[in-house]
């Protein structure tokens, strides 16, 4: 019998399992799909010479997380690579918006975009020198973040105070708008917020675009050599070095629930897989409330704030090998390996507002991966292995553009919708489609096929939207790992502080399993349990 069960090898998975492992317990991993990983793999499919990252691709958060720099993978094979530029959004009419290394080099580039916007992104980054560390060491921690609360008051104070809060809780837009009077800054900062489901105008858009972007700025936005999988491969191999097992081809069916308290698993054979300690699971809380714990086991006010949970937005995909570069019309987009595409901050409203009305995108908001710009070892020289994104409704009621697409996905939908896309880099990139030697389509349902944590390819395990952050998420409580039943923890994406490839809802969930289990942890679960209702009846 293993100390500890957990639901998932996704990246919070094994981070929640080599966390456990470092303290000493006996830990088993049990995932449905053939490979471990979830979003973070790789593979060959689109072209034998060329490698391709299933889904997640670029890894600013895992850099710069506590919870993975803890776990020091580059001593278990993983090794980073970075594309001469982090981050490029071209203008239409040829210009270019690029986050480069170096802020000096970035802020140069945009003060020829406006004058005095390099003078303004310089301020923005003085700001993240400032308290930048303090905001990850609050953000990835269990909330409230105690420990770190006053540090990160301490330098909020030094940086400006309120008015630094103001500014960050503003939508993108906003403080776009008001630190810069050029495209470009605004378009980095905007395009950053939209790797969420924040559209320019929502709340606290600026406090996600000013931190990915200060992200890239000071760590870069590397991917790991040889392919995604690869930072996958790093955490098994850590894991296995400390005794935990990963058993894949394992779906989970159910967590034994007796008297209150989680016992283990059942596997989707029949065989049951006991836990003396936790049981961790790193799946999306829907799939978890009323799915793998029926409601029976669980309070009747969850049940009712679960059918209030907002999912982000399903993600469309399209995986190239090109027999060159992309032939970009502006040079800096060609040295970046991500590339943003959409002509301004208007159309990036127009795009939000139609998946606010679910309807797909017309103009969608392209986010675009030169994988061989990064990393050489991706595909043949002179070659590029690339990929782009963009999301559309998790239910589709029209179509905005001209493809009369339902939301069947079918061939013929998936068809034209990659169309769509490759229109959208065949603008900025005249001749791109000549270069195309193989593609594959990834539509929704695809990513759930794969993955069944990434719901119609929902990236982030529910909206990062302000109504389901912090104390709201997944529902409203503590934002902590704990769940009503006793031994059992949340440790998906769908806890605090939510998605991207940091580790900490998984790492968090274990350090909560580990306080439980000790006297003192015995002692505390009632008060929290107590606490909870209170706040949340």
């Amino acid at each position: 019998m293993a100390d500890a069960v957990v639901i998932g090898a996704g990246p919070n998975g094994l981070v929640a399992a080599n966390v456990l492992a470092d303290a000493g317990w006996d830990v088993e991993v049990l995932e449905a799909q053939p490979e471990p990983g979830g979003a973070v793999r790789s593979d060959r499919g689109v072209h034998p010479d060329y490698v391709s990252d299933l889904c997640s691709a670029f890894y600013p958060l895992g850099v710069a997380s506590p919870a993975m720099r803890a776990l020091d993978l580059e001593r278990h094979g993983l090794r980073w690579r970075h594309a001469p530029a982090v981050l490029a959004h071209p203008l239409p009419d040829g210009r270019c918006a690029v986050l480069e290394r170096d802020p000096e080099a970035t802020a140069a580039g945009l003060d020829a975009l406006g004058k005095g916007d390099g003078e303004a992104w310089l301020r923005l980054y003085g700001l993240w020198e400032e308290l930048g560390e303090d905001v990850l060491r609050a953000l990835f921690t269990p909330f409230p973040p105690v420990r770190a609360a006053l540090p990160l008051a301490v330098s909020a104070r030094r940086a400006g105070g309120l008015r630094v809060l103001r500014s960050l809780l503003a939508p993108v837009r906003t403080l776009g708008e008001q630190e810069f009077g050029g495209p470009g800054g605004p378009l980095l900062l905007a395009g950053c917020a939209l790797h969420t489901d924040l559209s320019p105008e929502s709340p606290a858009g600026s406090l996600f675009g000013w931190l990915l972007a200060m992200l890239g700025q000071r760590y870069g936005w590397p991917v790991p050599e040889g392919g995604a999988g690869e930072l996958t491969a790093a955490l098994v191999r850590r894991l296995e070095s400390r005794g935990g097992r990963v058993r894949c081809g394992t779906p989970v069916t159910s967590v034994v629930v007796r008297n209150g308290r989680a016992l283990g698993v059942r596997t989707a054979s029949g065989e049951p897989v006991r836990a003396a300690r936790a049981v961790l699971a790193d799946v999306p809380a829907p799939a978890l409330y009323g799915g793998l714990v029926p409601w029976a086991d669980l309070p009747a006010s969850l049940r009712a704030d679960m059918r209030r949970f907002t999912w982000d937005p399903a993600t469309f995909k399209v995986d190239w090998a090109l027999s060159g570069p992309i032939p970009w019309t502006s040079p800096g987009a060609g040295r970046a390996g991500t590339v943003h595409l959409s002509p301004g901050l208007d159309e990036l409203t127009g795009y939000s507002s139609h998946l606010a009305t679910g309807r797909v995108p017309s103009e969608p908001f392209t986010l675009l991966g030169q994988m061989t710009t990064a990393d050489p070892a991706r595909s043949p020289a002179g070659t590029e292995s690339a990929w782009a994104y963009t999301h559309v409704p998790q239910r589709v009621k029209a179509d905005a553009g001209p493809g009369g697409i339902t939301g069947v996905w079918d061939e013929r939908e998936q068809a034209v919708m990659a169309d769509r896309v490759e229109d959208v880099v065949e603008r900025y990139a005249p001749g791109f489609r000549s270069r195309v030697v193989a593609r594959r389509v990834v539509a929704p349902p695809a990513f759930e096929a794969h993955n069944a944590g990434l719901r119609n390819g929902a990236l982030n395990g529910g909206t990062a939207m302000i109504h389901q952050q912090l104390v709201f998420r997944p529902v409203p409580g503590l934002g902590r790992a704990e769940t009503p039943v006793a031994g059992l923890y949340l440790a998906s994406a769908s806890a605090h502080p939510g998605g991207g490839v940091h580790g900490a809802c998984g790492a968090n969930a274990a350090r909560a399993a580990l306080a439980h289990a000790g006297p003192a942890g015995r002692l505390l679960t009632p008060a929290l349990n107590a606490l909870t209702r209170l706040v949340a009846p």
